[in-house]
Protein backbone atom coordinates (compact mmCIF):
# COMPACT_ATOMS: atom_id res chain seq x y z
CA UNK A 1 0.00 0.00 0.00
CA UNK A 2 1.25 3.48 -1.03
CA UNK A 3 2.27 5.56 2.15
CA UNK A 4 0.05 8.44 0.75
CA UNK A 5 -3.10 6.24 1.54
CA UNK A 6 -2.03 5.68 4.90
CA UNK A 7 -4.97 7.44 7.34
CA UNK A 8 -3.52 10.21 8.88
CA UNK A 9 -3.00 9.02 13.00
CA UNK A 10 -1.05 6.15 11.63
CA UNK A 11 1.41 8.20 9.68
CA UNK A 12 1.54 9.95 13.30
CA UNK A 13 1.98 7.56 15.09
CA UNK A 14 4.57 6.08 12.95
CA UNK A 15 6.46 8.99 12.18
CA UNK A 16 6.65 9.40 16.36
CA UNK A 17 7.93 5.46 16.56
CA UNK A 18 10.83 6.57 13.82
CA UNK A 19 9.21 3.57 11.44
CA UNK A 20 8.21 6.31 8.86
CA UNK A 21 10.35 9.10 7.62
CA UNK A 22 9.55 12.70 6.02
CA UNK A 23 12.01 11.59 3.81
CA UNK A 24 10.39 8.25 2.60
CA UNK A 25 6.92 9.96 2.22
CA UNK A 26 8.77 12.84 0.15
CA UNK A 27 10.24 9.64 -1.63
CA UNK A 28 6.92 7.92 -2.34
CA UNK A 29 5.18 11.06 -3.64
CA UNK A 30 8.41 12.20 -6.36
CA UNK A 31 8.20 7.84 -7.59
CA UNK A 32 4.67 8.23 -8.02
CA UNK A 33 4.34 11.36 -9.79
CA UNK A 34 7.07 10.29 -12.08
CA UNK A 35 4.91 6.97 -12.40
CA UNK A 36 2.11 8.73 -13.41
CA UNK A 37 1.74 12.07 -13.87
CA UNK A 38 2.52 11.94 -17.53
CA UNK A 39 -0.48 10.83 -18.39
CA UNK A 40 -2.68 13.09 -15.52
CA UNK A 41 -0.17 16.16 -15.72
CA UNK A 42 -1.34 17.01 -12.54
CA UNK A 43 1.62 18.89 -12.05
CA UNK A 44 3.52 22.22 -13.74
CA UNK A 45 6.64 22.72 -11.18
CA UNK A 46 8.13 19.67 -9.17
CA UNK A 47 10.65 20.86 -6.71
CA UNK A 48 11.99 17.97 -5.95
CA UNK A 49 15.26 19.44 -4.29
CA UNK A 50 13.74 21.49 -2.35
CA UNK A 51 11.06 18.99 -0.89
CA UNK A 52 13.98 16.63 -0.37
CA UNK A 53 15.95 19.26 1.69
CA UNK A 54 12.60 20.00 3.34
CA UNK A 55 12.22 16.53 4.25
CA UNK A 56 15.86 15.83 5.80
CA UNK A 57 15.14 19.10 8.02
CA UNK A 58 12.25 17.22 9.23
CA UNK A 59 14.06 13.92 9.66
CA UNK A 60 16.48 15.49 12.14
CA UNK A 61 13.40 16.32 14.62
CA UNK A 62 12.66 13.99 17.45
CA UNK A 63 8.79 14.25 16.70
CA UNK A 64 7.96 16.25 13.62
CA UNK A 65 3.96 16.40 14.60
CA UNK A 66 4.86 17.05 18.25
CA UNK A 67 7.15 19.83 17.80
CA UNK A 68 4.89 21.16 14.13
CA UNK A 69 1.70 20.03 14.50
CA UNK A 70 -0.85 16.82 12.67
CA UNK A 71 0.27 18.35 9.15
CA UNK A 72 4.07 17.55 9.84
CA UNK A 73 5.64 15.58 7.03
CA UNK A 74 2.91 15.57 4.55
CA UNK A 75 3.44 16.42 1.08
CA UNK A 76 1.74 18.85 -0.33
CA UNK A 77 0.73 20.39 -4.05
CA UNK A 78 -0.04 23.86 -4.45
CA UNK A 79 -2.33 25.68 -6.90
CA UNK A 80 0.13 27.64 -9.37
CA UNK A 81 -2.15 31.08 -8.64
CA UNK A 82 -0.71 30.89 -5.21
CA UNK A 83 3.20 32.41 -4.67
CA UNK A 84 5.84 30.41 -3.53
CA UNK A 85 9.16 32.30 -3.00
CA UNK A 86 11.45 30.63 -5.52
CA UNK A 87 9.39 28.16 -7.29
CA UNK A 88 7.49 29.39 -10.03
CA UNK A 89 3.81 30.76 -9.80
CA UNK A 90 3.13 31.07 -13.42
CA UNK A 91 -0.71 30.98 -13.38
CA UNK A 92 -1.23 28.57 -16.17
CA UNK A 93 -0.78 31.25 -18.14
CA UNK A 94 2.39 31.92 -21.26
CA UNK A 95 2.51 35.42 -19.59
CA UNK A 96 4.15 34.56 -16.48
CA UNK A 97 5.67 31.49 -17.82
CA UNK A 98 9.08 32.18 -16.06
CA UNK A 99 7.78 34.60 -13.31
CA UNK A 100 9.63 33.70 -9.59
CA UNK A 101 7.95 35.46 -6.86
CA UNK A 102 9.68 36.93 -4.34
CA UNK A 103 7.56 36.02 -1.41
CA UNK A 104 5.10 33.00 -0.62
CA UNK A 105 1.58 33.63 0.70
CA UNK A 106 0.35 33.80 3.90
CA UNK A 107 -1.02 30.35 3.77
CA UNK A 108 2.11 28.94 1.94
CA UNK A 109 4.20 30.13 5.23
CA UNK A 110 1.63 28.50 7.69
CA UNK A 111 1.71 25.29 6.02
CA UNK A 112 5.45 25.40 6.01
CA UNK A 113 5.46 26.32 9.77
CA UNK A 114 3.11 23.38 10.23
CA UNK A 115 5.82 21.06 9.16
CA UNK A 116 3.84 20.07 5.85
CA UNK A 117 5.91 19.74 2.37
CA UNK A 118 5.71 21.18 -0.52
CA UNK A 119 6.26 19.08 -3.93
CA UNK A 120 5.18 21.47 -6.18
CA UNK A 121 2.69 23.36 -8.04
CA UNK A 122 -0.31 21.80 -9.87
CA UNK A 123 -1.81 22.68 -13.14
CA UNK A 124 -5.32 24.74 -13.76
CA UNK A 125 -7.07 26.94 -16.12
CA UNK A 126 -4.95 29.85 -17.16
CA UNK A 127 -5.78 32.72 -14.32
CA UNK A 128 -8.28 30.11 -12.49
CA UNK A 129 -10.64 30.79 -15.61
CA UNK A 130 -12.67 27.96 -16.85
CA UNK A 131 -13.97 24.75 -15.30
CA UNK A 132 -11.98 21.78 -16.77
CA UNK A 133 -8.19 22.73 -16.30
CA UNK A 134 -8.47 22.18 -20.40
CA UNK A 135 -7.72 26.28 -20.27
CA UNK A 136 -4.37 25.60 -19.18
CA UNK A 137 -1.86 27.42 -21.14
CA UNK A 138 0.65 24.69 -21.14
CA UNK A 139 -1.18 21.36 -21.71
CA UNK A 140 -5.02 20.07 -20.15
CA UNK A 141 -4.83 17.56 -16.86
CA UNK A 142 -6.50 14.38 -16.92
CA UNK A 143 -9.14 13.18 -14.77
CA UNK A 144 -6.99 10.41 -12.73
CA UNK A 145 -10.73 8.13 -12.74
CA UNK A 146 -11.09 8.24 -16.97
CA UNK A 147 -7.81 9.80 -18.51
CA UNK A 148 -10.34 10.85 -21.16
CA UNK A 149 -12.61 12.86 -19.15
CA UNK A 150 -11.79 16.48 -17.54
CA UNK A 151 -10.99 16.93 -14.04
CA UNK A 152 -12.73 19.93 -13.41
CA UNK A 153 -11.66 23.43 -12.59
CA UNK A 154 -10.02 25.73 -12.03
CA UNK A 155 -8.26 23.33 -9.51
CA UNK A 156 -7.98 20.69 -11.54
CA UNK A 157 -4.42 19.07 -11.30
CA UNK A 158 -4.79 19.83 -7.16
CA UNK A 159 -7.65 17.73 -7.06
CA UNK A 160 -6.52 15.11 -9.69
CA UNK A 161 -2.61 15.30 -7.54
CA UNK A 162 -4.91 14.33 -4.75
CA UNK A 163 -6.64 11.83 -6.61
CA UNK A 164 -3.90 10.12 -8.02
CA UNK A 165 -2.19 9.82 -5.06
CA UNK A 166 1.07 11.92 -6.34
CA UNK A 167 0.69 14.37 -2.97
CA UNK A 168 -1.37 13.58 0.20
CA UNK A 169 -3.53 17.13 0.15
CA UNK A 170 -3.36 20.05 -1.97
CA UNK A 171 -4.47 23.87 -1.91
CA UNK A 172 -6.58 25.36 -4.20
CA UNK A 173 -8.83 28.86 -5.03
CA UNK A 174 -12.42 28.94 -5.56
CA UNK A 175 -13.82 31.95 -7.06
CA UNK A 176 -17.29 29.92 -8.54
CA UNK A 177 -16.78 26.55 -7.47
CA UNK A 178 -12.94 25.56 -8.41
CA UNK A 179 -12.17 23.82 -5.54
CA UNK A 180 -15.65 21.76 -5.38
CA UNK A 181 -16.39 20.91 -8.81
CA UNK A 182 -12.96 19.19 -9.67
CA UNK A 183 -13.63 17.48 -5.99
CA UNK A 184 -16.59 16.28 -7.19
CA UNK A 185 -14.93 14.88 -10.19
CA UNK A 186 -12.41 13.25 -9.01
CA UNK A 187 -13.78 11.57 -5.82
CA UNK A 188 -12.54 13.37 -3.48
CA UNK A 189 -12.83 16.59 -0.31
CA UNK A 190 -12.53 19.67 -1.61
CA UNK A 191 -13.34 22.47 1.26
CA UNK A 192 -14.60 26.13 0.01
CA UNK A 193 -14.23 28.24 3.59
CA UNK A 194 -16.22 31.36 4.28
CA UNK A 195 -15.25 34.42 2.15
CA UNK A 196 -12.49 36.38 4.32
CA UNK A 197 -11.67 33.33 6.63
CA UNK A 198 -8.17 32.55 4.86
CA UNK A 199 -6.02 34.67 3.91
CA UNK A 200 -5.75 35.63 0.14
CA UNK A 201 -2.46 37.40 0.79
CA UNK A 202 -0.20 36.51 -2.31
CA UNK A 203 -3.23 34.99 -3.83
CA UNK A 204 -3.11 35.90 -7.81
CA UNK A 205 -6.38 37.96 -7.84
CA UNK A 206 -9.28 36.34 -10.17
CA UNK A 207 -12.27 38.33 -9.21
CA UNK A 208 -10.81 39.66 -5.60
CA UNK A 209 -14.76 39.84 -3.86
CA UNK A 210 -15.11 35.89 -4.71
CA UNK A 211 -11.95 33.92 -4.33
CA UNK A 212 -11.15 31.87 -1.49
CA UNK A 213 -8.39 29.45 -0.80
CA UNK A 214 -9.25 26.06 0.48
CA UNK A 215 -7.98 22.37 1.13
CA UNK A 216 -8.50 19.30 -1.58
CA UNK A 217 -8.30 15.91 0.60
CA UNK A 218 -9.25 12.51 0.60
CA UNK A 219 -11.59 12.75 3.53
CA UNK A 220 -13.53 15.45 5.89
CA UNK A 221 -10.83 14.48 8.57
CA UNK A 222 -8.13 15.55 6.81
CA UNK A 223 -9.75 18.64 5.39
CA UNK A 224 -10.35 19.70 9.07
CA UNK A 225 -6.65 19.43 9.83
CA UNK A 226 -5.99 21.68 6.71
CA UNK A 227 -8.42 24.23 7.54
CA UNK A 228 -7.40 24.55 11.05
CA UNK A 229 -3.65 25.41 9.80
CA UNK A 230 -4.66 27.93 7.03
CA UNK A 231 -7.38 29.61 8.49
CA UNK A 232 -6.89 33.12 10.73
CA UNK A 233 -6.91 37.02 10.74
CA UNK A 234 -3.86 38.25 8.08
CA UNK A 235 -3.32 41.85 8.70
CA UNK A 236 -1.71 41.88 5.19
CA UNK A 237 -5.17 40.92 3.17
CA UNK A 238 -8.02 44.12 4.22
CA UNK A 239 -10.60 41.21 3.32
CA UNK A 240 -9.35 39.08 6.25
CA UNK A 241 -11.67 38.39 8.50
CA UNK A 242 -10.70 39.00 12.60
CA UNK A 243 -12.73 36.04 14.23
CA UNK A 244 -12.20 33.39 16.51
CA UNK A 245 -10.96 30.27 14.86
CA UNK A 246 -12.52 27.23 16.91
CA UNK A 247 -11.36 23.28 16.98
CA UNK A 248 -12.87 22.19 14.14
CA UNK A 249 -11.95 18.19 14.71
CA UNK A 250 -13.96 18.50 17.63
CA UNK A 251 -16.59 19.31 15.95
CA UNK A 252 -16.50 15.68 13.95
CA UNK A 253 -18.56 13.67 16.37
CA UNK A 254 -20.20 11.89 13.99
CA UNK A 255 -23.75 12.90 15.69
CA UNK A 256 -26.12 15.32 13.55
CA UNK A 257 -29.30 14.26 15.77
CA UNK A 258 -31.91 16.75 15.29
CA UNK A 259 -30.21 19.16 12.79
CA UNK A 260 -32.31 20.77 10.53
CA UNK A 261 -31.00 20.52 6.81
CA UNK A 262 -32.67 22.07 3.92
CA UNK A 263 -33.03 20.23 0.25
CA UNK A 264 -33.39 23.32 -2.74
CA UNK A 265 -35.98 22.11 -5.06
CA UNK A 266 -34.10 24.06 -7.75
CA UNK A 267 -30.63 22.19 -6.83
CA UNK A 268 -32.47 18.43 -7.54
CA UNK A 269 -34.66 19.61 -10.47
CA UNK A 270 -34.63 20.38 -14.44
CA UNK A 271 -30.57 19.98 -15.49
CA UNK A 272 -29.48 17.78 -13.07
CA UNK A 273 -28.76 14.56 -14.49
CA UNK A 274 -30.89 11.75 -13.54
CA UNK A 275 -27.34 9.92 -12.30
CA UNK A 276 -26.48 12.79 -10.06
CA UNK A 277 -29.82 13.22 -8.48
CA UNK A 278 -30.32 9.37 -7.91
CA UNK A 279 -27.22 9.24 -5.83
CA UNK A 280 -27.81 12.72 -4.30
CA UNK A 281 -31.20 11.71 -3.11
CA UNK A 282 -29.33 8.34 -1.56
CA UNK A 283 -27.36 10.86 0.29
CA UNK A 284 -29.94 13.04 1.87
CA UNK A 285 -31.50 9.19 2.69
CA UNK A 286 -28.93 8.35 4.67
CA UNK A 287 -28.41 11.83 6.49
CA UNK A 288 -32.00 11.01 7.32
CA UNK A 289 -31.51 7.96 8.97
CA UNK A 290 -28.77 9.60 11.29
CA UNK A 291 -31.63 11.73 12.71
CA UNK A 292 -31.47 15.36 10.58
CA UNK A 293 -34.22 16.86 9.70
CA UNK A 294 -34.56 17.08 5.80
CA UNK A 295 -37.15 19.52 4.53
CA UNK A 296 -37.77 20.83 0.69
CA UNK A 297 -37.08 24.24 0.27
CA UNK A 298 -36.74 26.94 -2.59
CA UNK A 299 -33.64 29.35 -3.68
CA UNK A 300 -35.61 30.99 -6.06
CA UNK A 301 -32.87 33.80 -7.41
CA UNK A 302 -30.27 30.95 -7.85
CA UNK A 303 -31.20 30.73 -11.30
CA UNK A 304 -30.01 34.36 -11.99
CA UNK A 305 -26.76 32.95 -10.38
CA UNK A 306 -24.37 32.35 -13.55
CA UNK A 307 -25.68 35.60 -15.41
CA UNK A 308 -24.59 37.54 -12.03
CA UNK A 309 -21.51 35.55 -11.96
CA UNK A 310 -20.22 35.86 -15.31
CA UNK A 311 -20.64 39.52 -15.01
CA UNK A 312 -19.13 39.99 -11.76
CA UNK A 313 -16.35 38.07 -12.17
CA UNK A 314 -15.10 39.13 -15.66
CA UNK A 315 -15.19 42.82 -14.74
CA UNK A 316 -13.37 41.65 -11.49
CA UNK A 317 -10.73 40.63 -13.34
CA UNK A 318 -10.04 42.83 -16.12
CA UNK A 319 -8.89 45.38 -13.51
CA UNK A 320 -7.04 42.75 -11.30
CA UNK A 321 -5.36 41.39 -14.65
CA UNK A 322 -4.51 45.50 -15.96
CA UNK A 323 -1.08 44.96 -14.73
CA UNK A 324 0.06 41.88 -16.63
CA UNK A 325 1.57 44.23 -18.89
CA UNK A 326 4.98 43.02 -19.75
CA UNK A 327 6.88 45.85 -18.40
CA UNK A 328 7.41 45.11 -14.22
CA UNK A 329 7.36 40.84 -14.86
CA UNK A 330 6.50 38.33 -16.87
CA UNK A 331 6.62 37.58 -20.08
CA UNK A 332 7.51 40.85 -22.79
CA UNK A 333 6.76 40.75 -26.54
CA UNK A 334 8.24 44.36 -27.58
CA UNK A 335 6.88 46.85 -29.71
CA UNK A 336 7.53 50.11 -31.81
CA UNK A 337 6.30 51.86 -29.30
CA UNK A 338 4.57 51.35 -25.68
CA UNK A 339 0.97 50.99 -26.65
CA UNK A 340 2.35 48.24 -28.81
CA UNK A 341 4.17 46.42 -26.32
CA UNK A 342 0.67 46.30 -24.39
CA UNK A 343 -0.85 45.06 -27.06
CA UNK A 344 1.78 42.41 -28.15
CA UNK A 345 2.36 41.40 -24.55
CA UNK A 346 -1.28 40.69 -23.94
CA UNK A 347 -2.19 39.06 -27.12
CA UNK A 348 0.03 36.67 -27.55
CA UNK A 349 0.59 36.00 -23.43
CA UNK A 350 -3.24 35.50 -22.73
CA UNK A 351 -5.46 32.40 -23.93
CA UNK A 352 -8.36 32.53 -25.49
CA UNK A 353 -10.60 31.98 -22.82
CA UNK A 354 -8.95 34.82 -20.46
CA UNK A 355 -8.94 37.91 -23.19
CA UNK A 356 -12.41 36.90 -23.39
CA UNK A 357 -13.49 37.16 -19.77
CA UNK A 358 -11.20 40.77 -19.86
CA UNK A 359 -13.72 41.76 -22.81
CA UNK A 360 -16.31 40.79 -21.18
CA UNK A 361 -15.64 42.48 -18.11
CA UNK A 362 -13.99 45.80 -19.75
CA UNK A 363 -17.93 45.62 -21.29
CA UNK A 364 -19.72 45.16 -18.13
CA UNK A 365 -17.45 48.35 -16.68
CA UNK A 366 -17.56 50.69 -19.26
CA UNK A 367 -19.45 54.30 -19.47
CA UNK A 368 -23.38 53.58 -20.38
CA UNK A 369 -23.45 49.93 -19.59
CA UNK A 370 -22.51 50.22 -15.86
CA UNK A 371 -25.91 50.72 -14.80
CA UNK A 372 -27.44 48.06 -17.03
CA UNK A 373 -25.04 44.91 -16.27
CA UNK A 374 -22.18 45.48 -13.48
CA UNK A 375 -24.23 47.34 -11.33
CA UNK A 376 -27.66 45.14 -11.61
CA UNK A 377 -25.74 41.58 -11.32
CA UNK A 378 -24.54 43.47 -8.07
CA UNK A 379 -28.42 43.68 -6.91
CA UNK A 380 -29.20 40.23 -8.12
CA UNK A 381 -26.30 39.24 -6.18
CA UNK A 382 -27.89 40.91 -3.06
CA UNK A 383 -31.16 39.02 -3.67
CA UNK A 384 -29.62 35.73 -3.92
CA UNK A 385 -27.45 36.54 -0.69
CA UNK A 386 -31.17 37.19 1.34
CA UNK A 387 -31.89 34.16 -0.12
CA UNK A 388 -29.71 32.20 1.97
CA UNK A 389 -30.02 35.01 5.08
CA UNK A 390 -33.71 33.51 5.13
CA UNK A 391 -33.15 29.83 4.74
CA UNK A 392 -30.17 29.86 7.25
CA UNK A 393 -32.41 31.82 9.96
CA UNK A 394 -34.51 28.05 10.23
CA UNK A 395 -32.08 25.52 8.52
CA UNK A 396 -28.54 24.30 9.87
CA UNK A 397 -26.80 23.91 6.76
CA UNK A 398 -28.24 23.41 2.79
CA UNK A 399 -27.49 20.20 0.64
CA UNK A 400 -27.62 19.32 -2.73
CA UNK A 401 -25.19 17.90 -6.09
CA UNK A 402 -22.16 19.92 -6.34
CA UNK A 403 -22.54 19.81 -10.18
CA UNK A 404 -25.00 18.49 -12.10
CA UNK A 405 -23.29 16.18 -13.87
CA UNK A 406 -20.27 13.84 -13.63
CA UNK A 407 -17.16 14.63 -15.46
CA UNK A 408 -17.14 14.72 -19.24
CA UNK A 409 -14.91 14.45 -21.97
CA UNK A 410 -12.18 16.12 -22.68
CA UNK A 411 -13.20 18.36 -25.88
CA UNK A 412 -16.44 17.71 -25.24
CA UNK A 413 -17.33 21.26 -24.59
CA UNK A 414 -14.73 23.34 -25.98
CA UNK A 415 -16.62 24.91 -28.50
CA UNK A 416 -19.87 26.16 -25.70
CA UNK A 417 -18.97 28.83 -24.02
CA UNK A 418 -22.34 28.77 -22.49
CA UNK A 419 -22.53 25.28 -21.67
CA UNK A 420 -19.34 25.33 -19.88
CA UNK A 421 -20.32 28.02 -18.03
CA UNK A 422 -23.66 25.90 -17.00
CA UNK A 423 -21.62 23.20 -15.10
CA UNK A 424 -20.80 25.64 -12.15
CA UNK A 425 -24.91 26.79 -11.73
CA UNK A 426 -24.83 24.67 -8.47
CA UNK A 427 -21.31 26.26 -7.04
CA UNK A 428 -21.48 29.47 -7.68
CA UNK A 429 -24.47 30.75 -5.84
CA UNK A 430 -22.05 30.19 -2.86
CA UNK A 431 -19.51 32.29 -4.30
CA UNK A 432 -21.84 35.11 -4.58
CA UNK A 433 -23.41 35.04 -0.93
CA UNK A 434 -19.76 34.08 0.78
CA UNK A 435 -20.44 31.30 2.21
CA UNK A 436 -18.32 27.77 3.22
CA UNK A 437 -19.69 24.54 1.57
CA UNK A 438 -17.81 21.08 0.66
CA UNK A 439 -17.77 18.60 -1.35
CA UNK A 440 -17.95 15.13 -0.20
CA UNK A 441 -17.82 11.88 -2.35
CA UNK A 442 -21.15 9.72 -2.30
CA UNK A 443 -20.98 7.37 -5.32
CA UNK A 444 -21.00 6.68 -9.03
CA UNK A 445 -22.90 7.34 -11.90
CA UNK A 446 -21.72 6.46 -15.39
CA UNK A 447 -18.51 4.64 -13.09
CA UNK A 448 -17.41 7.89 -12.29
CA UNK A 449 -17.64 9.89 -8.98
CA UNK A 450 -20.73 12.17 -7.61
CA UNK A 451 -20.31 14.89 -4.86
CA UNK A 452 -22.55 15.98 -2.09
CA UNK A 453 -22.38 19.67 -1.68
CA UNK A 454 -23.05 20.66 1.86
CA UNK A 455 -23.60 24.69 2.09
CA UNK A 456 -23.06 26.13 5.71
CA UNK A 457 -23.54 29.83 7.69
CA UNK A 458 -20.79 32.20 7.61
CA UNK A 459 -18.19 31.04 9.51
CA UNK A 460 -19.75 27.69 10.34
CA UNK A 461 -17.61 25.52 8.85
CA UNK A 462 -17.98 23.34 11.92
CA UNK A 463 -21.29 22.15 11.23
CA UNK A 464 -20.65 21.67 7.00
CA UNK A 465 -17.53 19.59 8.64
CA UNK A 466 -19.41 17.67 10.89
CA UNK A 467 -22.37 17.05 8.13
CA UNK A 468 -20.03 15.88 5.71
CA UNK A 469 -18.05 13.93 8.23
CA UNK A 470 -21.33 12.03 9.85
CA UNK A 471 -22.24 11.11 5.90
CA UNK A 472 -18.11 9.89 5.06
CA UNK A 473 -18.50 7.60 8.45
CA UNK A 474 -21.79 5.55 7.03
CA UNK A 475 -20.83 5.76 3.18
CA UNK A 476 -19.04 3.29 1.33
CA UNK A 477 -15.50 4.75 0.57
CA UNK A 478 -15.12 5.19 -3.26
CA UNK A 479 -12.88 2.22 -5.32
CA UNK A 480 -9.34 3.66 -6.10
CA UNK A 481 -9.24 4.47 -10.08
CA UNK A 482 -6.56 3.07 -12.54
CA UNK A 483 -4.13 5.76 -14.43
CA UNK A 484 -3.64 3.76 -17.57
CA UNK A 485 -3.09 0.31 -16.23
CA UNK A 486 -1.65 1.52 -13.23
CA UNK A 487 -3.71 1.13 -10.08
CA UNK A 488 -3.93 4.20 -7.76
Amino acid sequence: MSLLRLPLKEIHNRLAKRELSATDLVEESLARIAAVDGKVRAFLTVDEEGAREHAKRLDQVDNPVASFGPLAALPAGIKDNICTEGIKTTCASKLLANYQPIYSATVVEKLAKAGAITIGKTNMDEFAMGSSSENSGFYPVHNPWDLTRVPGGSSGGSAAAVAAEEVYFALGSDTGGSIRQPASFCGIVGLKPTYGLVSRYGLVAFASSLDQIGPLTKSVEDAAYVLQAIAGHDPQDSTSANVEIPDYLSQLTGDIRGLRIAVPREMMGEGIEPGVCEQVQKAINQLEKLGAIIEEVSLPHIEYAVAAYYLLSPAEASSNLARFDGVRYGVRKEGENLIDLYMETRSQGFGDEVKSRIMLGTYALSSGYYDAYYLKAQKVRTLIRQDFERLFAKYDVIVGPTTPCVAYKIGENADSPLTMYLKDILTIPVNLAGLPAISVPCGLSEGMPVGLQVIGKAFDESTVLRVAHAFEQVTERLPQPQIGGIRV
